[in-house]
């Protein structure tokens, strides 16, 4: 994950310049896009310090070998559960949420009533029912 990681942690340092030079272009004036930009590179060094983090903690793939064969990606990638519904309700609930801020704030509400549930019953999908561990 090397190369991610410097991809991510190069992009933060130019956000942070692209964003400063908005912000002197505009005179400060346009708070959304300095904002959004500096926002930009802070998720780019979030992304960047977990990248790092996990690949010192998982160590090296076959990708990030020169020497790797095809066959030594193969096999179980993660852990997936094509059936489950909740994603969908989870972006629902969100959607509706968003709905709210343009809409009315009293659906925003409804909406975050519904994504708590939803994000509840997704995280705790596997510790009951039929697929339980």
């Amino acid at each position: 994950m090397k190369i991610e990681t410097r991809l991510f942690s190069l992009l933060a340092p130019f956000f942070f310049l692209v964003g400063t030079v908005y912000g002197v272009l505009v005179e400060w004036q346009e708070p959304v896009g300095f904002l959004g930009l500096y926002l930009t590179g802070g998720l780019a060094i979030m992304i960047g310090f977990y990248l790092g983090f996990t690949g010192k903690r998982v160590g090296m793939r076959p990708e990030d070998r020169l020497d790797a064969e095809i066959h030594e990606g193969s096999g179980e990638q993660g852990h997936f559960s094509p059936w489950s519904w909740w994603p969908l309700f989870l972006g629902l609930s969100a959607a509706a949420g968003f709905l709210g801020l343009a809409a009315g704030w009293w659906i925003l509400y409804i909406g975050l009533g519904f994504t708590v549930i939803a994000l509840v019953g997704w995280v705790y999908e596997y510790s009951r029912g039929a697929h339980a561990h």
